[in-house]
């Protein structure tokens, strides 16, 4: 199975679990509460991975730096 697959599984499971719990209600606000959810952890690993290269850590990331520190911003993210 493929990284992708994997996380990809995970988040299906977190959502599945995540409507069983809401025991009959209707959800709303799940697209920004699944990227709240996933977005820090993601940069913090990413960070942490680059030893704290900004720079290096926007490429991997896939965004640029000014963005990658606006969110980390956004996020309280120490850098």
């Amino acid at each position: 199975m493929s990284r992708s697959n994997e996380l990809a599984d995970a988040v299906r499971r977190s959502l599945e679990r995540y409507y069983k719990d809401m025991d009959g209600e209707t959800p709303t606000g799940i697209y920004e509460m699944v990227l709240k959810n996933i977005e820090k952890p993601m940069i913090e690993t990413v960070l942490k991975f680059t030893e704290g290269n900004q720079s290096l850590a926007a490429t991997m990331l896939g965004i640029n730096r000014n963005t990658l520190r606006k969110k980390m911003h956004q996020l309280h993210i120490k850098g």
